[in-house]
């Protein structure tokens, strides 16, 4: 059993902590399903809920490359990072929401709710005449966006037992990496050829489908259909919205390092703070609270959601940089830059599914991720010390290596927080782990682009301007209008600014690392 490879694998004694987690353990047999049984289970659920992953997964990086368009034709140049933010905050939002009406409802129940408002925000977005309505839009597909990737995890998991959750894990992971690198070159593509509103409207036949599919998801009724009440924390969703809402628009407007912006950064974070601690001191004294804060403080949930908020987000920040170095520090064009990003797909899902065929064949868990990640920060300081002279292939390559590094520690992740919560409470395991990864990503993003900003500003101010202007308007737009002193100045100063960035990733990775090795739990 899982329990028994916690305590022996962990090298410590047993402490009532670990006995109170031995009660959630799913009564599951640990050693496998039978081949028949595993291809029953993989046929009807994970083909289910594989669009719906797709979808959770390519919103979050699919309206990147339409942002400058966006602003262009709304008029919100200023403005245009709540098209992002606003999303963060929704899907950070509504994950833990969606997992306690999950748990309490039905779990495929609250997956077709959140489809059908992520397709009511996808029409909202598409048919927006103004900027107000388009964050409408984007906050409703936030909001169906958080609970696909929470409630997603929670069916796998209800299917199977822990240890042959990893095969399932492992397709999830390829999906879920495999959408998030196609997502720019998708975007770009639809935004050139039909404009930024068919990066909407194409997920609307995407929702239908996945819709239909999710109705063949095995439906298994909530704790609420067995005769208990269902208990809804509502002020703790508005003390969470709270929280999360000013720490994440903090985080990015702290990414540009403006002195002008640190006095509303400052403002923010302090509310954050206010709302995190009103919202603690309440779900203390909950008997059914929105936050399990009991489920959180166990060792392995905390560290398992730690480490998988340094991968992910270092894999996050790096997709939103990456373009915008090759492009401009490259000279590449947009079409070269989508192919150049596929090893990253590949890489990542490549290294999910080993990841979920070795833990179904050995147990193993925690040690993979953690040796995923230390992978990838090598791979990441290579890149900060080679980046300059490798050819744009090898470059590629590398970064493959690092995806696949980061894709070893997905389904580690959350098998390891499912089996710490047990059945009754998957949908807040996978709540957990999607707040992680979402806050993750968010401070990444925001950390390496203080670093990519810290580094121009300390040299030269002109190249610092252009980066911005770059970042803003697109390298597309910037770069042919540059005299080639000012290019040349442009693709120096990147370098290093990268190789900083480059660092900064490796150091989330190594942070992750660390984490993954201290999870008590070894082995599922």
């Amino acid at each position: 059993m899982a329990l028994a490879g916690r305590s022996l694998h962990s090298g410590r004694a047993m402490t009532p902590r670990d006995t109170a987690a031995a009660t959630y353990e799913n009564p599951a047999p640990t050693h496998g399903m039978t081949p028949a049984q595993l291809r029953a289970a993989f046929f009807r659920t994970f083909p289910a809920v594989a669009p719906a992953i797709v979808i959770g997964a390519i919103d979050q990086t699919i309206v990147a490359a339409a942002l400058p368009a966006i602003a262009g034709s709304l008029g919100a140049l200023e403005s245009v990072s709540w098209v992002v933010v606003s999303y963060l905050i929704a899907a950070t939002v509504a994950a833990p929401v969606c997992g306690q009406l999950g748990d309490a409802l039905g779990r495929r129940r609250l997956l077709l709710v959140s489809l059908a408002l992520h397709a009511a925000g996808s029409a909202v977005a598409a048919a927006a005449g103004s900027f107000g309505w388009l964050l409408a839009g984007r906050l409703l597909q936030g909001a169906g966006g958080g609970g696909l990737n929470t409630l997603t995890m929670a069916i796998i998991a209800e299917a199977v037992p822990p240890r042959e959750r990893g095969r399932f894990q492992a397709w999830i992971a390829g999906c879920f990496t495999l959408a998030s690198a196609l997502g720019p070159v998708a975007g770009g593509w639809l935004t050139g050829a039909f404009g930024w509103r068919a990066v909407f409207l194409v997920q609307l036949p995407a929702a239908a489908l996945a819709f239909a599919m999710a109705l063949r998801a095995p439906a298994r009724p909530g704790t609420a259909h067995s005769g208990a009440r269902l208990r809804f924390d509502g002020p703790g969703v508005v003390l969470f919205a709270a929280f999360v809402a000013p720490a994440l628009f903090a985080l990015s407007l702290a990414q540009g390092l403006s002195l002008a912006a640190l006095p509303g950064v400052a403002l923010l974070a302090a509310g954050a703070a206010l709302a995190l601690w009103l919202l603690l001191w309440r779900e203390r004294r909950l008997r059914h609270p929105l936050l399990p804060l009991g489920l959180l403080a166990e060792p392995t949930v905390l560290r398992s959601n730690l480490f998988t908020a340094c991968g992910h987000g270092a894999l996050v920040g790096l997709l939103t940089f990456l373009p915008i170095y090759l492009q401009s520090a490259r000279s590449l064009e947009p079409g070269a830059v989508g192919v150049l990003l596929l090893p990253m797909a590949v890489g990542g899902g490549i290294g999910g599914l080993s990841a979920g065929r070795l833990m179904a064949a050995t147990g193993w868990s925690s040690p993979l991720a953690a040796a995923g990640l230390a992978l990838a920060t090598a791979g990441l300081a290579a890149a900060a010390l080679l980046a300059a002279t490798l050819p744009v292939s090898g470059l590629a390559m590398l970064f493959g290596v690092v995806a696949f590094g980061i894709g070893l520690s997905y389904p580690v992740s959350q098998i390891n927080t499912q089996v710490a919560a047990g059945p009754a409470r998957l949908g807040a395991a996978g709540a957990s782990v999607q707040f992680a990864r979402t806050f993750g990503a968010a401070f990444a993003t925001a950390l390496l682009g203080a670093l990519l900003f810290g580094s121009l500003a300390a040299g030269d101010p002109r190249v610092a301007e252009l980066f911005a202007e770059v970042v803003r308007d697109g390298a597309a737009a910037v770069l042919p209008r540059l005299p080639g002193p000012e290019h040349a100045a442009l693709r120096e100063g990147l370098a290093a600014a990268f190789r900083a960035a480059f660092l900064g990733a490796a150091a989330l990775t190594t942070l992750g690392a660390f984490m993954a090795w201290r999870v008590p739990l070894r082995r599922v």
